[in-house]
């Protein structure tokens, strides 16, 4: 019977997505889980180099950030130490702040989108979520929370962008339906209330398990 879950956040820049993983985290430890949070892109090599692309320390080829990601989430999935497979094996439930969504929205709008897809469909393959939280925002509020919050803008962080992006999510949102999980919230509302709708789903999940 298994009862820890494997769920990723989704959403473009600013959407609240590092706050809703902090709270379920909360709640799920209350409810006696275990929990291992976690995000994309990692402290792994490849995650490192997609970072210093992103704050404009080294250049890097839109393909070459897509490439970049799929060896730095293969390496999240499988590496032995705290790959997200031995910590699901270890009975954590564990939540990513990203996972293969976030390729598919943001790199489909500078290369093939069917390529992305193909590319990550090894991780997908090994594990897809349990369930993916889409916490949706406007790219107006996005920016606006980013200049607020930030020092410095990274690359994929102009309202431009931003707009692709959230166009790219729902659309592949909308393709894979019928193979993926997912639950979209309000991220315009108060971060409890968008907790609350969260938890119901995460609560549902669990009581469905418990009775396999």
């Amino acid at each position: 019977m298994k009862k820890n879950l494997f769920i990723a956040f989704e959403g473009i820049d600013g959407s609240g997505k590092s706050t809703q993983v902090k709270l379920l985290k909360e709640k799920l430890e209350a409810a006696g889980h275990k929990v291992y949070t976690t995000c994309e892109p990692t402290d792994a090599p490849p995650g490192k180099m997609i970072r210093d692309i992103f704050n404009h320390r080294i250049d890097g080829d839109h393909r070459t950030i897509a490439a970049l990601f799929v060896a730095d989430r293969l390496h999240h999935i499988l590496n032995k130490t705290d790959g997200l497979l031995k910590m699901l094996e270890d009975g954590y439930t564990v939540i990513t702040d990203r996972y293969y969504f976030s390729s598919y929205a943001y790199q489909s709008p500078h290369i093939d989108q069917d390529w992305v897809i193909k590319a990550n469909s090894l991780a997908a393959g090994l594990l897809r979520p349990d369930l993916n939280i889409y916490i949706d925002i406007s790219p107006e509020i996005s920016i606006d929370r980013l200049n607020k919050g930030r020092t410095s803008i990274e690359l994929y962080e102009t309202l431009e962008n931003l707009q692709a992006v959230r166009g790219k999510y729902l659309e592949i949102f909308e393709l894979l339906k019928s193979e993926e999980k997912m639950f979209m919230a309000n991220g315009n509302q108060n971060p409890d209330d968008i907790a609350k709708q969260i938890w119901n789903n995460i609560s549902d999940m669990l009581q469905e398990n418990s009775k396999k």
